[in-house]
C-alpha cells in the first residue's frame, strides 16, 4: 500500500500532523512520516509540526519532492502558545484548517511501582495535554470553516494491558479515547468530528529501535492475520477519517492490529509455539 495513489481524496483540505517529523537515527519508516506523506498524496496541504525542526523538514522535503505542499513548523504541543501559533500558521498560509492529526507522543516505561514522576509528567504533557491543547485551537479554526476532523493516535496499549510494561504511556493513550468522545459530544454541532486510531504491533521507527527478531516474530504471530503491520496501514485509516468519506463517523476508536484484540491470547497458542493446545 506504500505506493498506492489516493487520487485526490483530500483535495482542497488543510491538515496539521503533530509529531510529523522523520527521525534521522533509524531507517525504519514511522507512522508520523507515512501519515504526512499519504495525506499530501491525497491532495491535502500538510503542515508538519514537530519538536525537532530538522525532523519536520525531512518529512516536508519528501512531500515537496513528490510535488506536494508541506511547510514545517517547530512546535512543542505541551505548550499552549505553541499550539496556538501552529494552528495560526496553517490558517495564515492556507486560509483554513480541516484536519488535525494528534500524533506527537512521548513514551513511558515501568509499572506503577516503578513509576518515575518526571517521565509520567512528560507523558501527560505530550500525549494527553498536548492533544487537548492542539484540539482547542484547531476547533476554533475549524468552526470558522464549517467543521473538520480531529484524529487522535491512541494505541492498543490503551485498550488492554500491553506486552511491555509502560504505565504512563498506556494511561495517556487510553485517555485519548475519552478525549475523542468528549470532543464529539461538545463540538459535534460545530461540524467537528473526532476519532481515535489504536495501532497494534506495527513495525516502524518507534518500535524498531528496541525490537529483537524474536519479539518481532511473536508480534506477527500473535494476531489472527499472521502478518506484520506497517505505518502505512495506520496512515490509510487516518486518510479515511480525514476525508469526507467518514462524514458520519465520530467518537469511536478503531484498532489497526491484524485482529489481535478479537481473540483471547491462548487462541493463538499454536501459532506462537507450533504446538496444538489440547
Amino acid at each position: 500500500m506504500e505506493n498506492a495513489k489516493p487520487a485526490g481524496r483530500l483535495a482542497g483540505k488543510v491538515a496539521i500532523v503533530t509529531g510529523g517529523g522523520s527521525r534521522s537515527d533509524t531507517e525504519e519508516l514511522g507512522i508520523d512520516h507515512a501519515t504526512a506523506v499519504l495525506l499530501a498524496r491525497a491532495g491535502a496541504k500538510v503542515v508538519v509540526a514537530d519538536l525537532s525542526a530538522e525532523n519536520a523538514q525531512r518529512t516536508c522535503d519528501e512531500i515537496s519532492a513528490e510535488g506536494g505542499a508541506a511547510p514545517a513548523v517547530t512546535a512543542d504541543v505541551s505548550d499552549a502558545a505553541a499550539c496556538d501559533a501552529m494552528v495560526a500558521a496553517a490558517v495564515e498560509r492556507y486560509g483554513a484548517l480541516h484536519v488535525l492529526v494528534n500524533n506527537a507522543a512521548a513514551h513511558g516505561k515501568g509499572t506503577v511501582e516503578e513509576l518515575d514522576e518526571e517521565n509520567f509528567d512528560l507523558n501527560v504533557a505530550v500525549n494527553l495535554k498536548g492533544a487537548a491543547l492542539a484540539s482547542k485551537y484547531a476547533i476554533q479554526a475549524m468552526t470558522k470553516g464549517g467543521g473538520g476532523s480531529i484524529i487522535y493516535l491512541s494505541s492498543i496499549d490503551g485498550i488492554v494491558a500491553p506486552y511491555s510494561r509502560g504505565v504512563p504511556y498506556s494511561l495517556t493513550k487510553a485517555a485519548l479515547q475519552m478525549l475523542a468522545k468528549t470532543t464529539t459530544s461538545d463540538h459535534g454541532r460545530q461540524g467537528i468530528r473526532a476519532n481515535c486510531i489504536a495501532p497494534g504491533h506495527v513495525q516502524g521507527a518507534f518500535s524498531g529501535r528496541t525490537m529483537t527478531p524474536q519479539r518481532r516474530e511473536l508480534h506477527k504471530n500473535a494476531a489472527p492475520l499472521g502478518t506484520e503491520g506497517t505505518p502505512w496501514d495506520v496512515a490509510w485509516l487516518t486518510l479515511f477519517l480525514a476525508s469526507d468519506e467518514s462524514r458520519w463517523i465520530s467518537g469511536v476508536t478503531i484498532p489497526v492490529d491484524g485482529g489481535l484484540l478479537a481473540v483471547a491470547p491462548l487462541r493463538m497458542y499454536s501459532y506462537l509455539t507450533d504446538t496444538e493446545l489440547v
